[in-house]
């Protein structure tokens, strides 16, 4: 394929991509906030890492949500629901064929009694109630892979935690890239994100063996939003609950932890925006840095990058080379403290950036079925704590129960789970443009499950180089157009708003593969 100058694209079209940073070479600034005093001593924290046995090839692990005490420098001590008591989660690490085999435990304390809402499932309810999205993943939509219609109920009052399992075989076609996972339960998705209940899946594969990647230091950073107030984290009882509430957020459970490179070294940073309600516009000053991947998607070379837009539930694969001697920091837009310092020190290396990757091609035939979606928020159109309707209008809308009163009806436009608000035939291509016509509360990534789509057009404006992506910002009254190609997997999905309360007030809509 012929180069393209894609970093003018991103550039010119921030919103249609998840891509990225920075080269600014200047020191931190002495009047820079910082968010806990970084400490050279103590390692760059990384979450603890579950690899397959290799005969058979199988990943057993065992995953327990419940609530921990977190002791956090900078922060104080939270109490929040957590994997295994760590925040995040443990990274897992498998390959295209492997099988991933876990056992859950919900050791919560059981649901308190529901407050009667006369607005449905589409209220937030159920904070104690778990279960699994693989997000970005390709694999099994349905039985006991990433089913997100399962539920994982806590036990009853005096009673033993309860357990499911989730069987997921992951396709040796699955790309190589960085994933995540976390609870994806229909009203409890925003509560239980800021708690920080999330962990990042790594899948190997071609990309790893490119020599240039290969002799990286493979880091995660993964980035946690919290909502912490009275030392815990609140459930969201109202559309206002979060609102007074600023956002900490955390790399790898740590609050602005330090990172050393050497000048000339080469490290791979997978960064996962694994938070609930705010995209990140980040940026790392001092450093030579180029995106080689987003949402999991090798791309065809390495792009030099300015400015990364990390939409909720987004990642990108950076390959960072350390500069000149000093300090610097991983700052995101809006925030007032940086997210992370990464400290420049030590014998100069001579690490190679790679010219060439295995990335997927940046092409679909043309479509043969075109749809038209509308992201819209409607304000106060309902009587007590929730207000606000949060729709996904246009093809397969869901319909009002009551055509005479459309615009406060709470099923119009809203998730149902017994409506199929598009069925998809594997293997044809599609052409969908979705356009965010939200006056207030416009912010809304959207994520599609089991597929990954080609994002070729912003606001009308095609992209020199489309790009790949899973999870993706929609602009502010405008749109974005994407090519869709199903492959493999039949079922029913979700396509969203991954600002997970409006999630959890009904954006959501299914998506039902078939043959």
């Amino acid at each position: 394929m012929a180069s393209v100058p894609r970093r003018g694209v991103l550039k010119g079209l921030p919103l249609a991509a998840g891509a990225v940073i920075a080269g600014r070479a200047s020191g931190a600034r002495a009047d820079a906030p910082v968010s806990a005093p970084p400490a050279d001593t103590a390692p760059f924290p990384q979450p603890a890492t579950r690899t397959v046995k290799p005969r058979p090839r199988r990943l057993e692990t065992r995953l327990t949500v419940g609530f921990t005490e977190h002791r956090l420098p900078g922060v104080g001590t939270v109490l929040t629901r957590s994997y295994d008591g760590s925040l995040p989660g443990p990274t897992l690490r498998v390959r295209p064929g492997d099988s991933l085999r876990i056992t859950h435990v919900n050791a919560l304390p059981p649901n308190p009694a529901a407050a009667h809402h006369d607005l449905g499932m589409n209220v937030p309810h159920g904070f104690n109630t778990v279960n699994l999205h693989l997000h970005g993943m390709h694999v099994a939509p349905t039985g006991d892979a990433d089913n997100v219609f399962r539920s994982f109920e806590p036990a009853a009052s005096g009673k033993a935690a309860t357990s499911w399992s989730s069987v997921v075989d992951i396709p040796l076609n699955h790309p190589a890239g960085t994933f995540w996972y976390h609870p994806h339960h229909h009203g409890a998705t925003a509560t239980q994100l800021l708690n920080g209940l999330a962990g990042v899946i790594i899948v190997e594969g071609d990309i790893d063996a490119v020599p240039e990647v290969a002799a990286a230091k493979d880091i995660v950073v993964c980035i946690n939003e919290l909502k912490v107030s009275g030392g815990k984290v609140p459930d969201l009882t109202s559309d206002t609950t979060y609102d007074g509430i600023a956002s900490t957020f955390l790399v790898n459970g740590a609050a602005n932890p330090t990172l050393t490179i050497a000048p000339g070294e080469v490290q791979r940073w997978r960064i996962v925006n694994a938070g609930a309600l705010t995209t990140l516009y980040l940026t790392l000053d001092g450093q030579q840095t180029q995106q080689i991947a987003a949402d999991g998607i090798t791309f065809t070379r390495p792009v030099p990058v300015t400015d990364l837009q990390l939409p909720v539930g987004g990642r990108a694969d950076l390959l960072v080379r350390g500069g000149e001697p000093g300090t610097y920091r991983l700052t995101a837009g809006g925030l007032s403290q940086p997210l992370m310092t990464l400290k420049v020190t030590g014998t100069r290396r001579a690490m190679a950036l790679p010219t060439r990757l295995p990335g997927r091609p940046t092409t679909l035939p043309e479509p043969t079925r075109k749809r038209s979606l509308i992201f819209r928020s409607y304000e106060n159109v309902f009587s007590g704590d929730f207000r606000n309707a949060y729709r996904i209008l246009g093809d397969g809308e869901t319909p009002p129960g009551d055509p005479r009163a459309t615009r406060t009806d709470p099923q119009w436009g809203r998730f149902r789970p017994d409506y199929v608000n598009h069925r998809v035939r594997l293997g044809q291509v599609e052409e969908w443009t979705v356009t965010n016509d939200s006056h207030r509360h416009a912010h809304h990534p959207l994520h599609l499950h089991t597929n990954h789509f080609l994002v070729t057009r912003v606001n009308g404006r095609p992209l020199a180089t489309p790009v790949w992506h899973d999870t993706v910002a929609l602009p502010p009254h405008g749109s974005l157009t994407f090519r869709l190609r199903a492959e493999d997997f039949t079922g029913r999905a979700m396509v969203h708003c991954h600002q997970s309360q409006h999630e959890d007030e009904g954006m959501m809509q299914i998506v039902e593969y078939v043959r």
